[in-house]
This record gives structure tokens, C-alpha cells and sequence, in this order.
């Protein structure tokens, strides 16, 4: 970007995770970059791009750099509140709603503590004031998220209060699905999982990221995790569990790797990702001997893919002749299919329902509306079908 920036650009501004953690080495390496804006700067970004562009030319022809504009304030960072007039970014549909900000879990192989700070949760009347704001707007889906959405409410009110925000967003008027992202195995209690059973609005879908099934040294087990995904299908047979897993972390050895893999195979997940491990500065992993060498962890994670994928497959075939209520939110570039989602399925993360459009229905009824859809066959990851 500095050198497109040469001849193309006035002005080049980075913002973001990499310059709340590393400001200090940042400035010095790149002297190209007008301004560095830290994420508990944000309140200040207008004000900050505003200074650059009153910046004195004469001084700047001098001098012939840039000046860094920026008040820096150490960690940890102030607590976070959304603004009710955020503009929605995810079309018509759906919008992403933040209950808390950082993050308490210090897992030895992440950052996010260091760069975002511990948990902090948001009272549970602002929250819902924002989701009344996006349901008048249209939004017809809410996606609730934090780092960890289990740990919602344990800070300002002295337990988790996910379940309990979950029932009082699901009686908004117009909100049609709720679905949550990102719970810790060891966070998910009884009431949370009655409450999904339960609750016609929200989605029966648990993102669990168990990170590995081997007990090494981690604040849950192989045993509960498996008695959690027991429990879990028991009280909703269909629900979809999706969970995110690491190869390769320090010692992990081919034994770890086979529980590991042997544990894919009989779970199912319905959805699964996997990530290599790779050292993050500052954090104890990185610290940790036995490094898996590179080619271990490759040959590791695509054995995990490879048995995942006809997993996969397999689910969806099982859905062939079923009818499921799904959004359309968009058309294929040629007109031939309408696309869509079913509400097991995450915006940008899972598949897609294609409809055929045989021309019967109007385009502009259908579009950003519910339809219900008899699957007739699958194709990788996604469906396909037909309006009923």
C-alpha cells in the first residue's frame, strides 16, 4: 500500500488490532504512513482524519514527511458502547449485534487478550435498545457475537446472562431469527441449552470452538466436551453443531493427533474448521519447545478436511426431500436460481440454498423474504431446491 500510495494515493491511514498492539514499532517501520489510528481511538477517528488534512503543506514540502498525529493511551482499553445510529453494513437482512468487547479466556496461543483486553459485557438494556433500533430498520435477523458469548453478564452482573438476553431479543417485534457465535464448551449451561430447545426464534445451532479433544492442559476434557455434544443432540435432535480445532500446537503428538481425528469421525460435526497452528508474538505458546514442524501440521490438517468434507456431504444428502424455511437474499448472475439460507446456516461461514427460479413467482416478492423449500439435491456444501 505505500508503494500504490506513491502515485495513486494522498493519504495512507492504518487503524485496526496491529497498531493497538504493535504502535511503537509500527511508526518506526513504516514512515510512509500518514496516521495510525489505535482501536480505543475510534471515538477520535473524524477528528484525527480531520488534523491530517489541515496538516500545514509548507512543513509538510519541507520536511518532506508526515507528522504521526495520535494520542496514544495504554491498555487496558475503556469499555465499549455501541452508537444507536451505526450504520448496517450486512444488507437488508440480517446484522451482527456485539454483546461484549476482549476477551478473559487467556488461551496460551491467542493474542486478543493482549490487543483487546478482558471481557467486558455490555448492560443488557442498551443492547436491546440497539436490537429495537434494527428490527424498525428491517433487519429480520440478529447474529449475536463476542469473543465469547457464554461469558455474557458475568462481569456487571455476576453470572452468565446469555439465555435470559436471548428470551427478551427473541419478543421483538419483527426479529424472525436469533442465532449466537463463539461458545466455550465450558460456558454453556443447562438454561442456554433448554432456552435454544425451547425458543421457536432461535436458531438450533451451537458454534462450540473445543480447539482439540486431546488433555493437554486445558480448562475442560475430552469427557465433557463429549457428555456437552451428548447432552446437546439429546435435547435437540436436529440441531447443527459446528466447531473450530488446532493441529499442530506445541506437543502435540501423532497419539494427540489420532484422538483428535478418531473424535471428528464419530462426532459429525456438521460444520468444522480447522487451523494450523502458527506462533503469535508475546503469547505463552509461542514460548513452548516442541514446535510441530510445518509440513507435520499441513499433512495434518488435511487428513482432518478430508474426513470432515464426506462427513459434510454426507449430512446434506440426508436432507434431500426435507422442506426447510429459508431467506432469499439474492439471485444468481444469469437469473436461473434464487439464493438463499436456511436458518442453520451462518451468512459468509456455511452453504447456501439455490432455488431454481422457474419464472413462476415475482422476483421482488420473493427477494429479502422467507419462502419455504423442498431440497432435491445437494452440491459440496450447499442445496438446492425448489420453491413449495
Amino acid at each position: 500500500m505505500a508503494e500504490y500510495k506513491k502515485k495513486r494515493c494522498k493519504y495512507l491511514i492504518v487503524m485496526g488490532c496491529l497498531v493497538q498492539r504493535y504502535y511503537e514499532d509500527l511508526i518506526k517501520l513504516f514512515p510512509e504512513v500518514d496516521l495510525f489510528i489505535k482501536i480505543d481511538e475510534y471515538d477520535k477517528l473524524w477528528s484525527k482524519i480531520e488534523d491530517l488534512l489541515k496538516r500545514d503543506i509548507v512543513e509538510k514540502a519541507k520536511t518532506k514527511t508526515i507528522k504521526k498525529i495520535s494520542e496514544i493511551k495504554p491498555l487496558p482499553m475503556p469499555k465499549y458502547e455501541e452508537f444507536l445510529d451505526r450504520v448496517v453494513t450486512t444488507g437488508k437482512n440480517y446484522a451482527y449485534l456485539k454483546i461484549g468487547e476482549g476477551c478473559s479466556n487467556k488461551c496460551t496461543y491467542c493474542a486478543i487478550p493482549y490487543i483487546r483486553g478482558p471481557f467486558v459485557s455490555r448492560k443488557m438494556e442498551d443492547i436491546l435498545d440497539e436490537a429495537e433500533m434494527l428490527s424498525k430498520k428491517g433487519i429480520k435477523e440478529l447474529i449475536v457475537i463476542a469473543q465469547d458469548t457464554t461469558k455474557y453478564g458475568i462481569d456487571i452482573y455476576g453470572e452468565s446472562k446469555l439465555a435470559e438476553l436471548l428470551e427478551k431479543l427473541s419478543k421483538i417485534k419483527g426479529i424472525e431469527w436469533i442465532r449466537f457465535l463463539y461458545s466455550y464448551p465450558e460456558g454453556i449451561t443447562e438454561e442456554l441449552i433448554e432456552t435454544v430447545a425451547n425458543n421457536k426464534k432461535i436458531s438450533k445451532y451451537f458454534d462450540i470452538p473445543i480447539q482439540h479433544i486431546s488433555n493437554l492442559n486445558r480448562k475442560t476434557s475430552k469427557e465433557n466436551i463429549t457428555k456437552l455434544v451428548n447432552n446437546i443432540k439429546e435435547q435437540i435432535p436436529n440441531v447443527t453443531l459446528r466447531t473450530s480445532l488446532i493441529v499442530g500446537f506445541p506437543g502435540e503428538t501423532r497419539e494427540n493427533f489420532e484422538e483428535l481425528l478418531e473424535f471428528v469421525k464419530t462426532t459429525k460435526f456438521d460444520k468444522l474448521g480447522t487451523f494450523m497452528y502458527s506462533k503469535e508474538d508475546g503469547t505463552p505458546a509461542a514460548k513452548l519447545p516442541e514446535q510441530v514442524h510445518g509440513n507435520t501440521k499441513k499433512s495434518r490438517y488435511n487428513k482432518i478436511m478430508e474426513v470432515q468434507q464426506k462427513i459434510s456431504k454426507e449430512i446434506l444428502k440426508n436432507k434431500i426431500g426435507n422442506t426447510y424455511k429459508v431467506l432469499i437474499e439474492d439471485m444468481s448472475f444469469d437469473g436461473k436460481y434464487f439464493i438463499g439460507r436456511t436458518m442453520q446456516d451462518v451468512p459468509e461461514e456455511d452453504g447456501l440454498v439455490y432455488i431454481k427460479n422457474d419464472g413462476k413467482v415475482n422476483e421482488n416478492e420473493v427477494l429479502n423474504n422467507f419462502v419455504n423449500c423442498k431440497i432435491e439435491n445437494v452440491s459440496n456444501y450447499d442445496l438446492i431446491g425448489i420453491i413449495i
